[in-house]
């Protein structure tokens, strides 16, 4: 079993010593739970820990990662859609996942705020730490302690600010705690600025905190984390972003930023010993995420651990509002499109982890869904132990990664082809590990199919990878606006969506209409034909079986192509309009372009 981060049982420490100097300024508020002063708080290692546990928690929960900031923010793009059907205009979640959301959307502000407080509580820690005595003068177990945890909050700080960055832009500056705040209504400050100051604090951390072998085996962040959140923060502070003059732009001084990423990502590579490829992709999910442990390989360099007790407060709903559904039990709001489920190989381990294209009956047998009915299969329910298959619970405690190896092998390639205008023999090394794993069973396939050797087709080849590798994982969206390719590919989505359901040309007249599967099997998912060749008649002597009608053009059109990334527009809805809330607390906040 994991060894978990107990922080909401210590939350009130932390949340206690924020109200210090805060204004009415509503997304820095917090009610005082607790009596306890910061002299206390910061008076010993012990209740340090508790303080730093506490900015952690600010991650989890309904407005963190536990389901709004993850799996609603990071939808529509050109694998997956988010939440689909009527009503649709509906002020929420459906509009968010399809560009036509507005600064009155009532999902916008509760994540903003939190992680907003998530930055108080950080800066709090920041502050104090260095000041307790046993920073400098305490033991040397004393002394460890406090610099990890003073290098544990410089990385949560700015993990809460880059998420806040890709989705809103521009921000208000906070890097110290309100109570020396001389200005409360602060306007926003340039990103870069922001960005600057974060690499800088990691650069700090990684001075501070212990690689993964070094210390007892849990959820906080060692060293391979800080490093790989420096790379990702540099490799989007090098890539386009919507600015406040509505256009979409990348600083001419890019490739320091993509050196950085790669640097910070070399370094870890060499820590063979504390990070690396799961060899089963499947299991990394199946048999660590939703089993509740912790992957030996420590391929998940940083993730968020929910707190479990089937809370809002602090858990997730991972497994229930996504993934696959059991008697009409959860959501199934992610969907997988169509075109993404044909982007994978048949031989690509991938596919079947990543799409679930069933649902599960209250005895325990499948039920085949259509093309477009697919669910994404990595945090899927019936995975999930203990099992909780006929759970009415929405919680379920499953962990978030937040950045795993294979990203880190994936910046490099990125990094080595961008520097060296062309891919280099290391980068395709990078590239190459990835794949392999992929196709294991097929290892042909690479030698079949090897890296391109020119910088356009390479770097063509890992946005296709990164694709194929980062499924469901909230990661797609953000790498399509760096990329400055968001608004391309949903145009082309859409298209090759609408060729999909024409069914006039190749492939797509080619495929089966209808596929079978066995309908009584209770151990596992069996199709009886492949979703790459034309139909197949089953022999009803060999198996029971069941048939869907796969690909059906009538679907495609009235459950996907009539809400899919609908209201997009292009130097608008690359990032998220201010909540209204937030723009009403403080005057001298300007809404985002467009809004």
């Amino acid at each position: 079993m994991k060894t978990r981060l107990h922080y909401n049982k210590t939350i009130a420490i932390i949340i206690a010593i924020m109200v210090i100097g805060l204004s009415c300024k509503k997304y820095l508020d917090v009610k005082p739970v607790s009596s306890f002063a910061p002299e206390f708080v910061f008076d010993n290692v012990n209740n340090a820990q508790k303080a730093v546990l506490g900015t952690y928690a600010a991650l989890t929960g309904d407005q963190g990662y536990g389901i709004r900031i993850n799996m609603y923010y990071a939808y529509d793009e050109d694998n997956m859609m988010g939440q689909g059907g009527t009503p649709y205009p509906d002020g929420e979640r459906r509009d968010l996942a399809h560009y036509s959301v507005t600064a009155a959307n009532t999902q916008l502000s509760g994540p903003f705020n939190q992680l907003f407080s998530g930055i108080e509580r950080a800066n709090l820690c920041i502050y104090y730490i260095p000041q307790m005595p046993e920073y400098s003068t305490g033991s040397n177990a004393d002394k460890f302690e406090l610099k990890r945890l003073y290098g544990e909050a410089l990385t949560l700080r700015a993990q809460f600010y880059f998420e806040a960055i890709r989705n809103w832009g521009d921000l208000p500056w906070h890097f110290q705690p309100a109570f020396l705040e001389t200005d409360l209504y602060k306007g926003k400050t340039n990103r870069d600025s922001i960005y600057n100051q974060l690499l800088v604090d990691l650069a700090l951390a990684e001075t501070l905190v212990p690689w993964r072998t070094e210390v007892v085996s849990d959820e906080r962040i060692t060293q391979g984390a800080v490093r790989a959140l420096r790379a990702r923060i540099a490799l989007f502070r090098g890539g386009y972003s919507l600015r406040s003059n509505k256009q979409m732009e990348r600083r001419t001084d890019y490739l320091t930023y993509y050196q950085m990423a790669r640097d910070e990502c070399n370094v870890i590579m060499q820590h063979t010993a504390d990070h690396k490829l799961n060899p089963n992709y499947q299991a990394l999910f199946k048999d660590n995420i939703c089993a509740h442990k912790i992957d030996p390989n420590g391929e998940v360099l940083f993730e968020v651990a929910m707190s479990g007790g089937n809370s809002g407060a602090g858990d997730s709903k991972l497994g229930y509002y996504n993934g696959t559904r059991w008697n009409n039990l959860g959501n199934g709001a992610l969907t997988i499109l169509p075109n993404y489920f044909y982007m994978f190989d048949s031989t690509d381990a991938r596919r079947d982890v990543t799409c679930a294209p069933y649902a599960i009956n209250s005895n325990g047998t499948f039920v085949g869904q259509t093309l477009v009915n697919i669910r994404d299969g990595k945090f899927r329910r019936d995975w999930i132990t203990p099992s909780v298959l006929s759970s009415s619970a929405q919680y379920f405690g499953l962990n978030w990664p937040i950045i795993r190896y294979s990203d880190v092998l994936l910046m490099f390639a990125e990094t080595e082809n961008e520097i060296n205008n062309g891919p280099t023999a290391a980068g395709i090394a990078a590239y190459n590990l990835v794949r392999a794993r992929a196709f294991a069973a097929n290892p042909g396939y690479l030698a079949a199919n090897p890296a391109p050797a020119t910088k356009v087709g390479f770097f063509d080849a890992l946005v296709k990878e990164r694709a194929l590798e980062f499924g469901s994982e909230a990661v797609r969206k953000y790498d399509l606006i760096r990329w400055n390719i968001l608004g391309t590919k949903l145009t082309e989505t859409k298209a090759l969506l609408a060729l999909m359901a024409a069914r006039t040309t190749a492939p797509w007249n080619t495929y089966p209409t209808t596929m079978y599967y066995n309908k009584v099997t209770t151990t596992s998912f069996q199709w009886l034909s492949s979703f790459y060749k034309p139909n197949y008649t089953p022999t009803p002597s060999t198996v029971t079986y069941m048939g869907v009608n796969w690909l059906n053009p009538g679907n495609m059109t009235t459950t996907i192509l009539t809400y899919y990334a609908i209201a997009f527009t292009p130097n608008k809805s690359e990032l998220l309009p201010l909540p209204q809330a937030a723009l009403d607390a403080n005057p001298n906040l300007v809404q985002n372009p467009g809004y």
